[in-house]
């Protein structure tokens, strides 16, 4: 019974996609419809361009270890670099009163400009290529970082800090030790929402600065008017979406498993 019970999970979560799957095979195979291509040519598509190599290598071409690479690695280090920045100007800010009037009327300003309309101004400073990627996509997503942890660290219990005083804890080990800890499920949460970001901001990054990448690809089947191709790279995106956002809050859930504990005894 319990060996059963990840498959029936399993299949909870799946049916309703199978179900749509099925309904735009049929509906798309009768309207004939050169724009939206049924699942079976899209699924062709996928293992044409990315997935008609060996076992070993898990299928994956050389166009795919040349695209998934490219892209990854952009998304990866625009992404940590904007936690880190975040997480780091945040905790300053949520600190500070000083720090958070003086920068919160810029740091506003900025937030409301949106990244795609900077992408212009990115390619005349960096050039195209890769540092105007992480960079387009480093910008875009930290302020979800940013703010989350400045709100998170503010909410830390006076009490813990109070104490700490007392033992005459130093402040880098209460911001470590205390402050940090406290605000951990709200920079995670910033961290998750970031993410789903990044990959956005990758694919306009690429589209407009790259001739490698999934948002290269795509703009390629744009050009060559290939709507199977360019369909594919959008399943592909939300493939990769999903499965971004399922290890991060597995990671997320395992690594705050002594927050919701810290918790439950509190209450």
């Amino acid at each position: 019974m319990r060996a059963a019970r990840p498959v029936r999970g399993l299949a909870e979560r799946v049916w309703l996609v199978a179900l749509a799957a099925v309904v735009w095979q049929v509906a798309t195979s009768v309207l004939d419809e050169t724009y939206f291509p049924p699942p079976t040519k899209i699924v062709e598509a996928l293992h044409d361009v990315w997935f008609s190599g060996p076992a070993s290598r898990a299928f994956l071409n050389g166009n795919a270890v040349d695209d998934f690479s490219s892209s990854l690695a952009h998304l990866f280090v625009g992404w940590a670099a904007a936690g880190a920045a975040g997480v780091a100007l945040g905790a300053a800010i949520g600190r500070s009163r000083v720090l958070n009037d003086l920068l919160d009327p810029v740091l506003q300003f900025l937030r409301a400009v949106p990244p795609p309309t900077l992408l212009p101004f990115f390619i005349v400073v960096f050039k195209i290529g890769t540092t105007m990627q992480i960079v387009t996509i480093a910008f875009g997503v930290v302020w979800p970082v940013l703010l989350n942890t400045a709100d998170g660290v503010r909410s830390v219990e006076p009490l813990q800090l109070d104490t700490a005083r007392v033992f005459g804890v130093s402040r880098p080990r209460r911001l470590l030790m205390i402050i940090l800890p406290a605000a951990a499920p709200k920079i995670f949460a910033g961290l998750r929402v970031a993410l789903s970001f990044a990959l956005i901001l990758m694919v306009l990054s690429e589209i407009v600065g790259s001739t490698t990448g999934i948002g290269a690809e795509l703009l390629d089947a744009q050009r060559a008017f290939e709507p199977p191709t360019m369909w594919a790279g959008i399943v592909m995106l939300g493939v990769l979406g999903l499965l971004f956002n399922g290890v991060f809050m597995l990671l997320e859930r395992r690594l705050l498993a002594w927050h919701a504990g810290a918790q439950r005894l509190t209450n």
